[in-house]
């Protein structure tokens, strides 16, 4: 299948322009690249942040996020 899949699009891309399959291999290479920070890497700051702190925060996010203003629609 992998083979059929790479032959399509190799039949499609060989149509356009240059400029256009320049893009596509930038697509196809961001495709492949990691995104974000791989969580292992923030380990280091687990713990760091004060629990009376993340009370609070954990308090806004969901005194923000619970309501619905029927007017903003």
């Amino acid at each position: 299948m992998a083979a059929t899949l790479s032959r399509e699009i190799l039949d499609e891309v060989v149509d356009l322009s240059p400029e256009q399959q320049q893009q596509v291999l930038g697509f196809v290479r961001s495709l492949k690249v990691p995104v974000g920070t791989p969580g292992k890497s923030l380990l280091r700051f687990a713990g760091t942040i004060d629990p009376g702190e993340l009370k609070q925060i954990s308090d806004a996010i969901e005194e923000g996020c619970e309501r619905v203003s029927a007017d903003e629609w």
